[in-house]
């Protein structure tokens, strides 16, 4: 059920918002739920299948989780390759996307079958890791090699399960272009980062002028 909002419900003040339920339907010409959840840190996953098969895939539903261990995140929704992979060598490498890759982040989401290299199909290099056996993005300006800590089946409020798995990763090795470190602090806003935004198309850039500081409460 769609319904506006109804009128003064906060703090006295006579505001009307668009209301819906999800269940039910948004009822809008684009889901906006990534679209206000965003933009968002693209995790761009590299893989290798037991047999050897490498995989590599962006997934807009990233973040990280913790810092001392280091966890990392992303959600697949749909039993996916990268899924698989971690599941059967319980490995993986984030390596960070910037405007620069972009295109080859986009053709590496092609739906390819199982097997296909897409390191190959975006043109990209493989870079040995250190401590796993997925390669890296050598392109790409940091790469975290990570250890699987947990694979998570999503489910509902209600407890239902849904094909949607969160696979959790400890960085145990972290690659960063020593040009991204001046004065030892990593150049957030000059890595020219990208990030997934809103609707079937649309992505950001981090750029210098974006940033704004503010100290913490004591």
């Amino acid at each position: 059920m769609i319904v506006p909002a109804r009128q003064g419900y906060a703090a006295g003040m006579d505001t009307e918002k668009y209301f819906y339920e999800p269940a039910s339907g948004h009822g809008l010409a684009h889901d906006p739920f990534n679209a206000i959840v965003g933009p968002r840190p693209i995790g761009w996953v590299a893989t290798k299948g037991a047999d050897g098969s490498v995989n590599l895939a962006p997934y807009s539903f990233f973040t990280v989780f913790n810092y001392h261990p280091p966890i990392i995140g992303f959600s697949s929704i749909g039993a996916k390759d990268s899924l698989r992979n971690v599941r059967e060598t319980g490995e993986f490498v984030w390596n960070l996307t910037t405007r620069a890759l972009g295109a080859a982040m986009n053709e590496s989401s092609a739906a390819v079958p199982y097997g296909v290299d897409e390191f190959a199909l975006a043109g990209l290099t493989k870079a040995p890791s250190r401590l796993v056996a997925p390669p890296r993005v050598a392109e790409s300006p940091v790469n975290f090699e990570c250890k699987l800590a947990d694979i998570i089946q999503l489910k509902s409020a209600a407890g239902v399960l849904v094909p949607t798995w969160l696979v959790l990763g400890e960085v145990v090795g972290v690659h960063i272009d020593p040009a991204l470190l001046p004065g030892g602090v990593f150049d957030t806003f000059g890595a020219g980062i990208l990030l997934r935004a809103g609707g079937a198309t649309a992505y950001a850039e981090i750029q210098p002028q974006t940033r704004l500081d503010m100290s913490r409460p004591k």
